[in-house]
């Protein structure tokens, strides 16, 4: 993406359609005067009251036991250095985005105007009672130690200044699998460290804790090697000076195993790297650029371990791996304070979990065959779901143990529970499905792309790297269109009436004659029908001219339809086609189907519904847990519709015995596990969490997902066409622009996965 590009994207994206990245959302009933007199004068004056009497109340009655403040007086921001509170606000509000998806942590962020140390403690011991922790966020060191040091001494809440102890915690459990993999120990390692700041800093203190030597270690900063002999060295420079004969980086490393860059780019040459010992551990995390790059670092040594700060090569240290889990646990038993102890424990916890087996939802995130532990996965992918229920139990354990929790926990396997509810947000999922297609983006025709709207999403879907649009539609629209919203990136353009190509069209005229001249079709007709759109665009997929296509914006749904089916085939195996939507909601995604296609689908094709759902689900590396709908349950009906559906379930039980499926059931039944235990035990989705729900035929379907995307503002993905030999997938009349990015990205992870199967 180009530097303009990105420029005028980061500022759409921070100021429209509002202001911002976070806002305050209420958590209680505010329509009625009865909820208003609770929620404010009368009714609460008598949790103030009860506060009053008993100050840990606070956490009994208030958000404090979930409120993280995230702080800042904007003297270290990212690599922008000191430039102030005002601008260093949307890194803070990010920060506070983060807490939110990745640990259903809510976030104030505040920005202090003081860089008088003193000032700034005591402007954050001043606002400390509205919190349950404090997160310090870009201060430049050495003062980043003495606040971080003087508020966990003075506050009776957890104090953590991410930018030292995250890195630090994420590359510690890095390093301890990597030195496992080299068949090294860390007591013996040679460490050199380039970088003097409060991440270098915390790095080693923290690689020491975990059995490194003083006398193994080198630090080096802009001057060089930080030496026992050079004068007016800080403290904490003094802490790890050398009495060893050393001056430069490229000196220290010479025969060592291990080197930490926390400084700048491209500092480390080739003949540095190869001066190194076997087996070299590299990690080179300065961002945006690293202080050797990726694979010139791979290609001069094949025996190297090697991490990065980035996200487009393995073994990311990324801090998300670290802050929202150890202040989710911290939270969670009230600690007092982050010490040592759950520092350490979150350390652990991460080394120990890149080494289980990877679950296939992780993957497919991240396109890979089979993620395991080796060279090049030696700390978990960010995305990865078991984070929330596997870090935070982990520090929660060692601030009981350690003696700072003041509400211990008593059932760890509830908790698991209540921690894997949390992440049922919906935005991970398109998260994933939006980093997929970027791993390998494809051609995908817009067969309405002087729509205002479709044009916008192939202008964003181009920037973000996730698919390559080819626009169809009138050129003299599209073109000015495309002035108006800046989109100045050269596509293709085609207007299929006047598709100066007439050889193009010709041939696909010819051969959908060709096809089609048995029922009834003429040449005439194939030749007419070449100037549409729809036709157009599906004959470009099936001939290899594009990917995948997306349609349906103006048009209602069975126009855009028909001349798909005419064009192109089914998968093999496949009798029918089918649609399911993923609504993203609270309680995590789920699967409707058919939403679209089927209108009375009987037993057998309400079955192969189910299966082509299964296997989509799979496709989006989700196990399909599915409940049958009914209006009744498990045969107390002898109605036809209750009837067949019972005998889709049969089918399934019968020929496809793995799947996790069982009805007819009702939809509470299907979605309430307390009332399904209740009343129907013997029910193989008995405490089960039901992702799929197959309707009995369309009105149902369709009515469901329509009520659900409009009273809840449930996201949706979909309706997404099942059973196609080829990825083409259409829009509901008037999707937005969201919904039109997010089914360009189903539509370019089809032609993948497609793409993978044999012919």
């Amino acid at each position: 993406m180009r530097k303009d590009q990105q420029r005028r994207q980061a500022l759409v994206y921070h100021a429209k359609p509002k202001p911002g990245k976070i806002e305050v959302v209420p958590t209680k009933k505010y329509s009625t005067q009865r909820d208003l007199a609770l929620a404010y004068s009368p009714g609460v004056a008598i949790p103030c009251q009860e506060i009053e009497k008993e100050t840990a109340n606070v956490y009994k009655y208030t958000n404090k036991g979930n409120l993280v403040a995230v702080i800042s007086n904007g003297t270290a921001v990212l690599g922008l250095g000191d430039i102030g509170p005002e601008a260093a606000k949307p890194v803070m509000e990010g920060k506070g985005l983060l807490f939110k998806i990745f640990a259903d942590i809510d976030v104030f962020d505040i920005e202090v105007d003081a860089k008088d140390p003193e000032a700034f403690i005591a402007a954050v011991k001043a606002i400390a009672p509205t919190f349950g922790g404090i997160n310090l966020e870009d201060i430049k060191a050495p003062e980043a130690f003495l606040i971080e040091q003087r508020l966990k001494e003075e506050l009776d809440i957890p104090v953590m200044h991410d930018d030292q102890h995250g890195t630090a915690i994420i590359s510690c459990a890095a390093l301890l699998n990597a030195v496992e993999l080299a068949e090294k120990k860390i007591e013996d390692i040679k460490i050199v460290i380039s970088g003097a700041g409060a991440a270098a800093i915390s790095c080693t203190r923290l690689y020491k804790a975990f059995g490194a030597q003083s006398q193994n270690i080198v630090m080096t900063d802009s001057k060089g090697v930080i030496r026992n002999d050079r004068e007016g060295l800080t403290s904490e420079k003094q802490e790890f000076a050398t009495d060893r004969d050393l001056n430069t980086l490229e000196e220290a490393l010479v025969g060592a195993d291990v080197f930490i860059g926390l400084s700048m780019a491209n500092i480390v040459d080739e003949k540095m790297l190869l001066s190194m010992a076997p087996k070299p551990i590299v990690f080179a995390m300065a961002n945006p650029d690293p202080e050797i790059n990726y694979d010139l670092a791979c290609k001069v040594r094949e025996d190297i371990i090697m991490a990065t700060g980035r996200s487009d090569h393995p073994n990311q240290v990324n801090n998300v791996l670290g802050f929202p889990f150890i202040f989710r646990g911290a939270l969670d038993v009230r600690a007092t304070k982050i010490n040592e102890a759950m520092k350490m424990a979150a350390v652990k916890a991460l080394a120990d979990l890149a080494k289980e087996p990877v679950p296939e939802q992780v993957n497919v995130a991240y396109e890979e065959t089979r993620l395991s532990f080796g060279k090049d996965y030696i700390i978990p992918k960010p995305f990865d779901p078991r984070l929330i229920t596997t870090v935070p139990p982990a520090v929660a354990k060692a601030a009981i143990e350690s003696g700072v929790a003041t509400q211990p926990i008593d059932d760890w396997e509830r908790y698991e529970e209540i921690l894997a509810q949390r992440l049922g947000n919906s935005q991970k999922m398109v998260r994933d499905l939006h980093d997929r297609a970027r791993t390998k983006p494809k051609r995908v025709v817009f067969t309405e792309a002087d729509q205002l709207d479709v044009l916008k999403a192939a202008q964003i879907v181009l920037e973000e790297g996730i698919a390559q649009p080819i626009l169809l539609g009138r050129e003299k629209t599209i073109k000015e269109l495309m002035k108006t919203i800046e989109f100045d990136e050269d596509v293709p353009i085609i207007d299929p009436k006047k598709d100066h190509r007439n050889s193009i069209r010709e041939k696909y005229a010819h051969l959908f004659w060709q096809a089609q001249k048995r029922q009834g079709r003429t040449l005439y007709d194939s030749e007419r029908l070449m100037r549409e759109r729809n036709y157009y665009g599906a004959m470009m997929v099936v001939n290899g001219d594009a990917d995948a296509m997306i349609s349906g914006y103006s048009r209602n749904y069975p126009q855009v339809v028909r001349p798909i089916l005419e064009i192109v085939g089914k998968q093999l195996g496949t009798r029918r086609i089918a649609a399911t939507n993923l609504m993203l909601t609270d309680r995590g995604p789920i699967f409707l189907s058919d939403t679209t296609i089927n209108v009375e689908p009987n037993a057998k094709e309400l079955a192969k519904i189910a299966h082509m759902t299964a296997e989509t689900m799979n496709f989006f590396g989700i196990t399909p847990v599915m409940a049958m709908l009914s209006f009744s349950n498990f045969g107390s009906s002898e109605y036809p519709q209750a009837k067949k559906v019972r005998e889709a379930v049969s089918f399934l039980h019968r020929y496809y015995p793995s799947l996790d499926v069982d009805g007819p059931i009702q939809s509470d039944f299907a979605l309430n596990r307390e009332m399904l235990n209740d009343r129907f035990s013997f029910s193989t989705l008995n405490r089960k969490k039901v992702n799929a729900l197959i309707f009995p035929n369309l009105d149902a379907a369709n009515i469901t997902y329509k009520l659900l995307k409009e009273l809840n503002n449930t996201l949706s993905i979909g309706p997404i066409l099942m059973g196609l030999q080829h990825p083409i997938h259409v829009l509901q009349l008037g999707a937005s622009v969201e919904e039109i990015v997010n089914m360009t990205a189903v539509a370019v992870v089809d032609a993948q996965q497609k793409e993978k199967q044999p012919e």
